[in-house]
């Protein structure tokens, strides 16, 4: 997977190397026993199948459909139970970051920023992320075509960025849906720098339950599958013990009790697809 990637580091792990990445975490930072709870779970499936693990969660939901939703803890409580997590269990984090002022404060506590999707065009909230020396993971706008991405690329490394990653979430098609473009994977990663593929949020129906976004939970295994299959360097799963009462994303949360089974799919897929890509395999 390195070959022509520049790849970054987060702590001890490598973003782009020979192990695939999961980052997983419950949408948002509901309370530190959630996220201790999912954190937990997270790094036993993933020691099991041998993935490098990031945290991740929400200190704000600034996007969400209808202002009667409830948003997060804060910026404040939210770092302080990210940072909690990272303590406890010795693990990179991330997070998302929606104002440029956000940037230093949150590169305070986590390893890797996230720019949302809506926000990917943002050249001021991308430069902010990269002045503060944090790898910088950009979500691909829904609205904009894979090598549509090739200028956010090239906006980070102009602003010097120490780490660049792209991740697909599924892309507008009609009204209340979102499309995968597989093969747009590989577009993206030929830019040089690592990709993710986000399996949750690309399972989301968009504001098809009026005041909030529906989804299609079941997709998630079908689409990492082939992700892996085509060939990324991280998947991106927001897991929850009960996602039905999850306070947001409640339609497209894995289940946390079957993170383990999702995992075993991708590994083996994973696994046959390096063998078969490895240089070894060309020779």
């Amino acid at each position: 997977m390195s070959v022509g990637l520049s790849t970054f580091r987060l702590g001890s792990i490598e973003v782009g190397g020979d192990k695939l990445t999961i980052i997983a975490g419950p949408c948002m930072a509901e309370s530190l026993a959630l996220c201790e709870e999912v954190a937990g779970r997270m790094v036993e499936a993933c020691r099991k199948f041998q993935f490098n693990y990031v945290f991740k969660a929400s200190y704000d939901k600034a996007n969400r459909s209808s202002v009667n939703t409830e948003r997060g803890r804060g910026i404040e409580e939210g770092l302080r139970i990210i940072s909690e997590v990272k303590s406890k269990f010795a693990l990179p984090t991330t997070t998302d970051i929606h104002l440029p002022e956000q940037a230093a404060e949150a590169a305070a506590t986590v390893d890797l920023l996230q720019i949302p999707a809506f926000l990917s065009r943002q050249s001021d909230l991308l430069e902010a992320a990269a002045a503060t020396g944090r790898p910088v993971n950009v979500k691909k706008g829904q609205f904009l075509a894979p090598w549509d991405a090739k200028n956010i690329v090239e906006k980070l490394e102009a602003y010097s960025a120490t780490g660049i990653m792209l991740t697909e979430r599924g892309t507008t098609f009609g009204y209340n849906t979102l499309i995968v473009d597989m093969p747009g994977l590989e577009t993206m990663r030929s830019y040089g720098h690592p990709v993710c593929f986000d399996a949750t949020h690309s399972a989301q129906r968009p504001g098809s339950l009026g005041g909030a976004t529906g989804g299609a939970r079941e997709t998630i295994p079908a689409m990492a599958r082939a992700a892996v299959a085509v060939g990324i360097d991280a998947l991106f799963l927001e897991a929850h013990p009960d996602p039905a009462r999850a306070l947001s994303d409640a339609t497209t949360q894995w289940p946390l009790r079957q993170v383990e089974d999702l995992l075993e799919q991708v590994a083996s897929i994973d696994a046959a697809r390096r063998l078969h890509t490895s240089p070894a395999a060309a020779l």
